[in-house]
């Protein structure tokens, strides 16, 4: 650990971003914050990577929607049965160690993709990239929240601000791989070298440390009753990554199917959304040390409902790229502010806090593009996103009685 800095892991209870040492005109905090930023970068590139080359491997594996749907079910399953052990491994090792365990780990999954050749292969792959996957989560977000820690002010939302602006880095970076006819192996390997440069050049700057361990509490057993205040945070970014994977699933499609927009204008809706999610990531932290994270989630939950209502109204090309911004800021800061929100918890160490968060979050990725599916199945697109519209209207509602979200920071 670097001279005159408390192990970072734990709370602190005075200012440490003073200078403790020259590393150039680059504090050590400021470093450590680069360097984390770098991690949520490398996972969302590793994360953007595959997706770039989803069309190319159904191709070669000449799988039918109905089968490939099915294969891809096999990452979030991974991903959900780790959260279970990813919370235990952050507190018992560190983040820092696990973080650099996890990445590479992840990298390694990614290359695998590259070699499948049937479709039983692919489900082990995503499988096991699905497992790396949350790993990661885990404990680079636990990385972010010690970080966050250093400074005592707002900086959680810049981190996944990072991993969002990895992913249009890994789109454009597999539009060149698919344009020069590389082969997803060789892309995915080339990207893995890339992000192994920059493991290998920052990770001695981690936040190091582990969760303190309070005595007078008594011995947690491995399942344990969820924190009822977790659990709240965890239905708050339910719905607001229930509202994240429509606009991930279904956007593209709203835009061809009920706005009618031209073929080369249905991904406005998905690139819109994009834009201004990663701007609003980058923005949240100024204002929730302004306003606070209770006022800006009320405020985000309620854009969430007026974009959406606003694109189910009005299905228009024009006033539904402007909704579906409005969605995109709506929930640009929401899960920053819950992860950071239970890492503040003061009986339960960060890892923990944040698995059962994101337990709970994670199953509105995996519940709500299928329930706008059956909906839409039944009553029609436009009903269906005027359903996942009240789920904004029930974040509003809910950040009024959550105790770990009166503090602005």
């Amino acid at each position: 650990m670097r001279p005159g800095l408390k192990d970072p892991d734990q709370p602190m209870t005075e200012n440490t971003n003073l200078l403790t040492g020259k590393l150039g005109k680059i504090t050590p905090n400021r470093r450590t914050r680069i360097t984390v930023t770098l991690f949520y970068f490398s996972m969302g590139l590793t994360f953007a990577t595959w997706a770039s080359r989803i069309p190319d491997i159904k191709s070669k594996l000449h799988l039918n929607d109905a089968a490939f749907g099915s294969i891809l079910f096999a990452m979030p399953v991974a991903q959900f049965i780790m959260m279970t052990f990813s919370g235990k491994l952050v507190t018992r090792f560190g983040s820092n160690k696990v973080a650099l365990f996890a990445l590479p780990f992840y990298l390694l999954c990614l290359s695998n993709i590259g070699l499948v050749s049937k479709g039983w292969q692919l489900a082990i792959a995503l499988f096991f990239f699905g497992l790396a996957g949350n790993l990661c989560n885990i404990s680079i977000n636990t990385q972010g929240i010690s970080t966050e820690r250093l400074y005592q002010k707002p900086i959680m939302s810049s981190f996944h601000g990072a991993w969002s602006m990895a992913g249009f880095t890994g789109a454009l970076i597999g539009l060149t791989m698919i344009n020069l006819r590389t082969e997803p192996y060789w892309h995915f390997l080339t990207v893995a070298c890339i992000v192994c440069i920059i493991i290998s050049l920052n990770y001695p700057y981690l936040v190091k440390g582990k969760a303190p361990v309070n005595s007078d509490e008594p011995k947690r057993k491995f399942f344990n009753k969820p924190d009822s205040a977790l659990v709240q945070l965890g239905i708050i970014g339910f719905c607001s990554m229930a509202s994240e994977g429509a606009m991930f699933d279904w956007s593209g499609v709203y835009f061809k199917d009920v706005v009618k927009a031209p073929s080369s204008l249905v991904i406005l809706g998905y690139t819109s959304f994009m834009i201004m999610m990663a701007s609003g990531r980058f923005m949240a932290d100024y204002i929730t040390s302004k306003i606070g994270r209770k006022r800006l989630l009320q405020i985000s939950g309620v854009m969430i409902s007026t974009g959406l209502y606003m694109a189910v109204l009005f299905p228009y090309i024009i006033t539904s790229a402007i909704a579906f911004m409005i969605v995109g800021l709506g929930v640009s800061s929401i899960v920053p502010s819950v992860y950071s929100a239970a890492g503040k918890h003061t009986k339960i160490p960060p890892g923990i806090a944040l698995a059962t968060v994101s337990s709970v979050s994670f199953l509105g990725f995996l519940m709500g593009p299928p329930m706008i599916g059956y909906i839409s199945q039944a009553a029609g697109l436009q009903y269906s996103f005027a359903v996942i519209g009240i789920f904004g209207l029930g974040i509003s509602l809910m950040v009024s009685k959550i105790k770990l979200l009166n503090n602005h920071v």
